[in-house]
């Protein structure tokens, strides 16, 4: 059995793993030589001739193939959070 203060030190373990996580992904997101390293040189050569409605068109592009798989990522973790302990409650 759990007493109250189990569950208050496993709630505030579980807010600062989320915002350690949290915070990772910002600081990650954040530097831009990280997000710069991705590109081959053809690719921004190619980006960088066309005009600012095809690089807008670009950006936009790369956005919306990016929401997909953020969205399967988040709901994947959902649901690996809600049922961490789902083994432990049939014995």
């Amino acid at each position: 059995m759990l007493t109250r203060s189990d569950e208050k030190g496993r709630g505030s373990r579980t807010r600062l793993t989320i915002a350690s996580w949290l915070l990772g992904a910002v600081v990650t997101t954040a530097i831009p030589s990280v997000a710069a390293a991705q590109g081959c040189a053809l690719c921004y050569q190619s980006a960088a001739a066309s005009g600012s409605r095809s690089i807008r068109a670009l950006r936009n592009g790369i956005l919306i193939l990016m929401v997909p798989p953020v969205f399967i990522c988040v709901g994947i973790s959902y649901m690996v959070y809600r049922r961490r302990n789902l083994h432990n409650e049939g014995s």
